[in-house]
């Protein structure tokens, strides 16, 4: 008896350390995940201005406790490109791991993998890697069809914008967002911070100059995330059936408006650097022009050029067919102009927070057939019919700025009411 009562004591004991163990194993695992879903993986993306060290914010992809369970035995459609991303890993990879039914992927412009040109046709079709079919969110098929959600339960958005009204992404937003309400589908936007979000500036859109580069009254640096944005369309009846949407924010943490966010993969194939991505507000104005931006290059949005400055400029550039341009303004032809990534900091157009009007003028001055030198998209893509106007006549960047900020602050009144961040000073 007393034998027995040793031997059950020996194994009650290894019984327990054993449970301890295990929980702690447990325990450990769970952590880890976590920290692994967390972390702010090192970006591959070209740094080359130093912002203000942002490592500390977490998007909202990378919150997977705040919305995991509500894909849980759901079909779930996703609108993402390569930045939608938990640490390094894709979003719908991450997704399926976790055993959640992701039934289709909708792209916006540049495609799934953001390899294509912009305003290139995107075909549907599937992904090799997950098998998944593919649907195009550009073209002819902007907004996601009935027979597209049929078979969906729930829309996750997450994709890495840059903050400026003429890239496309937020547009596709807005065609996402009129299609669930009117199906009835819930929408979870999965926040990323904006890299552009510390200033506003740029002419309001004129609303008769409506497109899929500018669809609501906004500047063309608007300072807010997609978050923020799509609260403010729901808020301001800005789409039909605003008020028929379900719609969830999985909100960044540790961001707020004053930071400049360095993002960790380059969001569409000419935006290769974060100074492509400050500069772009202001040297975009140039694809409505006789103008080259450097499509075709190493430098796309970092430069600009024409094939008649030669007389004005030393710099040079020749635009070749590459991945994401495949027929480049001037292909072949040497293109004289500036090259303003290497200017100094304080020369770049983001340090004084606003857009930079310099260079389109002096393009403007440069340039001997002045009424050949804006072309038919330039009004679309300003959201202004008074810009090309007020640079033909001489008007000075300080007069124009100035004639911006009466619908700038009407603007700012209403962007107010929608912030998920605290603003910038």
């Amino acid at each position: 008896m007393l034998q027995c009562s040793h031997n059950y004591q020996n194994w009650k004991g290894i019984f327990i350390k054993t449970f301890i163990n295990n929980m702690r194993l447990r325990l450990v695992t769970s952590l880890a995940f976590t920290l692994i879903l967390s972390l702010q993986f090192t970006p591959c993306y070209s740094q080359d201005i130093s912002p203000q060290n942002t490592t500390d914010i977490i998007c909202g992809a990378e919150r997977m406790n705040l919305y995991i369970n509500k894909l849980k035995d759901k079909k779930v459609a996703l609108v993402i490109n390569q930045s939608a991303r938990v640490g390094d890993m894709l979003l719908v990879d991450t997704l399926l791991r976790l055993k959640i039914n992701v039934v289709k992927i909708f792209v916006p412009e540049h495609g799934l993998r953001g390899q294509a040109d912009a305003g290139a046709t995107i075909d549907n079709g599937v992904d090799s890697a997950t098998g998944l079919p593919v649907i195009s969110l550009y073209g002819n098929n902007k907004k996601p069809k009935l027979e597209q959600l049929t078979d969906v339960d729930v829309i996750i958005y997450d994709l890495q914008d840059v903050g400026v009204r003429f890239y496309t992404y937020i547009s596709t937003l807005q065609y996402v967002m009129e299609a669930c309400a009117e199906q009835e589908k819930p929408l979870i936007i999965l926040d990323r911070p904006n890299p552009n979000g510390f200033y506003i500036d740029g002419p309001v859109l004129d609303t008769t100059l409506h497109s899929f580069v500018g669809m609501q009254p906004i500047p063309i640096v608007y300072a807010m995330t997609a978050a923020e944005y799509a609260k403010m369309l729901t808020g301001e009846r800005w789409y039909s059936n605003a008020e028929k949407l379900s719609l969830t924010v999985i909100p960044c943490l540790h961001y707020d408006h004053s930071k400049k966010y360095v993002l960790r993969y380059p969001p569409s194939p000419n935006l290769k650097t974060m100074t492509a991505v400050y500069l772009y507000p202001s040297l975009c104005f140039f694809e409505g022009t006789v103008v080259s931006v450097g499509r075709g290059t190493d430098a796309p949005f970092q430069q600009w050029g024409h094939p008649d400055f030669g007389s004005k400029a030393i710099y040079s550039f020749v635009p070749k067919s590459n991945m994401g341009s495949s027929k480049p303004l001037y292909e072949g032809k040497t293109c004289y102009g500036e090259y303003i990534a290497n200017k100094p900091k304080d020369a770049l157009a983001t340090i004084d927070n606003k857009i930079s009007l310099e260079w389109l003028i002096k393009a403007y001055n440069w340039y001997p057939d002045k009424e050949k030198f804006f072309n038919n998209f330039f009004e679309k893509l300003s959201g202004s019919k008074t810009l090309s106007a007020d640079i033909k006549k001489g008007m000075t960047e300080k007069d124009i700025h100035a004639s911006w900020q009466k619908d700038i602050k009407h603007f700012k009144n209403i962007r107010k009411k929608y912030l998920l961040y605290a603003d910038f000073q």
